[in-house]
């Protein structure tokens, strides 16, 4: 199971789709969509998880990677 935060409003789509990231069992093809997805939603609470995916040192050093670039694109994204 993903390390999904407590703060703010993680819908059950969220909690999806950190599960998938995290699922070692899944082909990284899907973890990786599962990421971008995330990106896609671009919310605080999507940001948020994906700087936890960036800190699992369970996924490989690809996926934490990409997980930190695609919340970098969040926050430039955000409004200021």
């Amino acid at each position: 199971m993903a390390d999904i935060p407590e703060e703010g409003n993680i819908t059950e789509e969220l909690r999806k789709l950190a599960n998938i990231a995290t699922d070692m069992q899944l082909s990284s093809k899907m973890r990786t969509q599962a990421i971008n997805q995330l990106r896609d939603i671009g919310s605080h609470e999507a940001l948020l998880i994906m700087l936890n995916l960036a800190a699992n040192d369970k996924l490989n050093v690809d996926e934490r990677d990409l997980a930190l670039k695609k919340a970098r694109e969040i926050v430039k994204k955000s409004p200021r």
